[in-house]
């Protein structure tokens, strides 16, 4: 089953999820950054640190949703 770039596959009675899509982007934005930062123009420099922040704030964002819907799956089975 494909899920926004994540696979997930049965392998015994875990399900384990293949987030190797993911890991890539995530790697290649981070090194794109890192040239974008040895830019000439200051607004470039500065821009990156900008980035940088929003993606980790939007990560966390994401962890805190998948956290949440977790807890509310876990207390409905109960």
């Amino acid at each position: 089953m494909t899920d926004g770039g994540t696979d997930k596959y049965m392998l015994g009675f875990r399900n384990i999820e293949d987030n190797t899509y993911n890991d890539i982007r995530e790697k290649s934005l981070m090194q794109w950054l890192d040239d974008m930062s040895k830019h000439e123009d200051i607004a470039v420099r500065g821009g990156v640190k900008l980035a940088r922040e929003y993606y980790s704030y939007l990560k966390a964002e994401n962890e805190s949703r998948l956290k949440s819907e977790y807890l509310k799956k876990v207390a409905a089975k109960k």
